[in-house]
């Protein structure tokens, strides 16, 4: 990896080389999806032409045969944040929501099962309508549907991407971390302890609209919850100081719900964080974990 340093401070964006080239990965994609125009629509005007010239029922019926190609063979690949392939059908899906919608998968999927019910279509079909109609409204706003514009925009949309998975890749390493811890306990002891069993959280759970990354419940005899292991994950790419005051001022409201019972432990990933929060953190919780690129540090 190539380092850029100015007078000895390094200023590397490693995350942007590595964004540039999953982007232009998609331009395969946007020739591919131009193409299909042009054969549905009987025409040979490139996309940004047809998006912005094409009737309501012709960019509907454009984007169904991207959905729905007469040639399943040879279908380009669209990739996440990480440079995982999309199936076919959510490449065309995230491909014309990521042109016209921000975050379409919290956006948009809401209204779209809203519509489902409403009209009793299939989801796809809904898909199509809603990515169409959208398109059809806000051409005149976005003003141009280009490769470069369209390829700034992906860059900006795996960027949201990485850092969302990027953050569950966190997540699955401590959630995998807890469980050897367990297993470990009970395999030198041939039990849970004071407890009779352990279930482990397989996903995100709330507590008090509070959510908590990863975590296990400590059961008694009678099946009961008598504690819960509470673990928030927080993970950052960049260096930026701000940002450990938010995130510390979220783990200090999610903590704030734990009962007096509950083992909690902080997971920190991050360029830099603050000494002073780490040292505020650390007060409040049974156990903090904080790796940062100057190492590894144990906040208690």
């Amino acid at each position: 990896m190539k380092k850029i340093v100015v007078n000895g401070v390094e200023i590397t964006h490693q995350r942007l080389v590595e964004l540039t080239k999953l982007a232009d990965q998609a331009k395969p994609f946007y020739d591919w999806v131009e193409k299909q125009f042009q054969i549905t629509l009987n025409n040979t005007s490139n996309l940004d032409k047809n998006l912005q010239t094409a009737s309501l029922s012709e960019v509907t019926r454009g984007i169904e045969s991207c959905y729905k190609p007469l040639d399943n063979k040879n279908l380009p690949l669209l990739f996440d944040g990480i440079g995982r392939p999309y199936k076919h059908r959510k490449s065309c899906y995230y491909f014309f929501a990521w042109i016209i919608r921000d975050a379409p998968q919290q956006r948009l999927s809401g209204p779209i099962s809203t519509l489902v019910k409403k009209t009793n279509n299939g989801r796809i079909e809904a898909q199509i309508s809603v990515l169409a109609t959208l398109i059809f409204e806000y051409r005149s706003d976005v003003k141009t549907f280009e490769w470069q514009a369209i390829r700034e925009i992906i860059i900006d949309r795996l960027e949201g991407s990485r850092r969302s998975l990027k953050g569950h890749e966190k997540e699955v390493i401590v959630r995998t971390a807890l469980l050897e811890a367990i297993q470990t306990f009970y395999s030198k002891n041939g039990s849970y302890g004071i407890y009779a069993n352990v279930e482990l959280f397989g996903k995100q759970v709330k507590i008090n609209n509070e959510t908590f990354d990863v975590g296990a419940k400590l059961l008694n005899e009678n099946g009961k919850v008598v504690r819960h292991i509470l673990v928030p994950v927080k993970t950052r790419e960049t260096q930026g100081g701000g940002h450990s005051h938010l995130f510390s001022r979220d783990l200090n409201s999610a903590l704030s719900v734990a009962k007096d019972t509950d083992m909690l432990i902080v997971v920190i990933v991050a360029k830099s964080w603050s000494k002073r929060e780490i040292e505020a953190l650390a007060g409040r919780i049974n156990h903090l974990i904080v790796v940062t690129a100057q190492g590894y540090c144990n906040g208690n």
